[in-house]
């Protein structure tokens, strides 16, 4: 069952610190996907890295829109990233998904991607959303309900954090957070 609205309507934080071992699923016509999520970055409103932080435009609409929804943008011309809206509708805030443990569909998410090394399958937000076929159709799109959605998995046996990969301000920030996959119960 997908995780309702009021998990994400809170603050951006607390919500990427607790995706880490719920499941993204993705339904498609020719299959189900699954994986635990192992990574995430928060990116808030007051946060120089986000997108929200010159205010609102066309791109980051969503991210200002009612919690729930997928925030899917196209990345340095080559990859769809994927990000989770939080926060109260009228706040930006959004918890890019940056890698999975693939548990279910791992044949399509290979055939999707082109690529049959499994350990390099899902790790990394670009390989994530093309193995499971997520681009701009995709944003604005409701994740409470559908053929995106995240649901109830394991707790993670320890959380890491450190500084949020490839951005240049808000470097200062220990906003990403990981699992490792041996410390998944």
């Amino acid at each position: 069952m997908p995780l309702q609205r009021d998990f994400y309507a809170r603050n951006t934080l607390v919500v990427a610190k607790q995706l880490l071992g719920k499941v993204l699923v993705r339904k498609s016509k020719v299959g189900i996907m699954k994986g635990i999520i192992i990574e995430v970055e928060a990116y808030k409103e007051n946060d120089p890295a986000s997108h929200s932080y010159r205010g609102p435009t066309k791109r980051n609409a969503v991210m200002y829109g009612p919690p729930g929804h997928a925030y899917v943008y196209f990345c340095y011309g080559n990859h769809w990233l994927l990000n989770f809206v939080t926060e109260k509708e009228g706040t930006a805030g959004a918890v890019l998904i940056r890698a999975i443990k693939p548990t279910k569909g791992i044949d399509l998410m290979k055939k999707n991607r082109g690529k049959e090394d499994l350990k390099n399958l899902t790790n990394g937000p670009g390989k994530l959303t093309k193995a499971l076929a997520i681009d701009g159709k995709d944003n604005g799109i409701d994740i409470t309900h559908g053929n995106l959605y995240v649901e109830e998995g394991i707790k993670p046996k320890e959380i890491h954090k450190s500084t949020r990969i490839g951005i240049k301000a808000g470097t200062d920030r220990k906003w990403r957070f990981f699992v490792k996959e041996n410390e998944l119960q």
